[in-house]
């Protein structure tokens, strides 16, 4: 049974045993898993990645597996994020064995945009992280939305700054096909700013080394208890800048074990 649906539970199984007379327990059950290498594990949510975008994830990855480590050392990571008030994160407990955590069948599928939440914008390299950014302290109307004139403004404020303490004047920037980042606004403005832009292939957060940041920050805010937005700020402030340099290195140093897992997975999308 669990075989054919990693995703059935020992009471399940209880239930189709009982259903035919054979009487056991929960814990028989579980055992029985158990010795036969079958382990009681939360699902990997992966995002559905179309056939168009595996070819680009693969590409980028051969394209830049052999780069060296100081080209990344030079990339100035951006991108958004929702920070939640209370975390809800609908996980799904699988039955798996060893190794096969990222199989189709052991994983469940995320969809983009899916109590109270704050969203920012932050800028990181390998050397460290920079500056975070709530969107309600710099709109006109302290909302969160956030459209191409909030995204250039804040562009304007914080690249050059960041860039310069993080990296020095030669870097390039990587951000993800948003809408509001590729943009023909977006484009020219970075174009006249004569900043460099990392070619990044759509459905990526797996490569993308801010968002594995992001997923730290979170797992990190876990152990706080803000009970509204200005606390949930502050904490968040307080444990992006905690992050330590050698945290940051390393997620960003791992682009190649990274890059290789695409690859090998035939663009699909791997650990995140």
């Amino acid at each position: 049974m669990v075989k054919r649906n990693p995703f059935t539970t020992a009471n399940q199984v209880n239930n189709t045993l009982q259903g035919v007379g054979v009487s056991t327990s929960k814990s028989t059950i579980k055992r029985r898993l158990h010795e036969s290498k079958y382990r009681g594990c939360t699902a990997r949510c992966k995002p559905l990645i179309s056939l168009k975008n595996r070819k680009a994830r693969l590409d980028f990855a051969k394209e830049h597996l052999k780069k060296p480590a100081q080209f990344w050392k030079n990339i100035l990571w951006i991108d958004e994020t929702k920070i939640n008030l209370y975390q809800n994160d609908g996980k799904k407990k699988v039955w798996r064995r060893r190794g096969t955590a990222h199989y189709p069948k052991h994983t469940t599928s995320s969809v983009k945009h899916g109590g109270g939440s704050v969203m920012a914008w932050a800028c990181m390299a390998a050397s460290g992280n920079g500056t975070l950014v709530f969107i309600d302290d710099v709109t006109q109307d302290r909302s969160s939305r956030m459209n191409y004139e909030v995204f250039r403004d804040i562009l304007l404020a914080q690249i050059q700054l960041n860039a310069v303490k993080l990296i020095g004047r030669h870097f390039m920037i990587q951000m993800d096909n948003d809408p509001k980042h590729i943009a023909k606004a977006t484009q020219e403005f970075i174009k006249a700013k004569k900043w460099k832009i990392l070619e990044w292939p759509s459905q990526s957060p797996d490569l993308n080394s801010i968002e594995h940041v992001f997923h730290l920050l979170k797992t990190k805010l876990q152990t706080e208890r803000p009970t509204n937005k200005q606390q949930l700020k502050a904490a968040a402030v307080k444990t992006w800048q905690s992050i330590k340099k050698e945290e940051t290195q390393h997620l960003v140093m791992s682009m190649s074990s990274r890059l290789q897992a695409v690859i090998a997975s035939k663009g699909f999308s791997t650990k995140y």
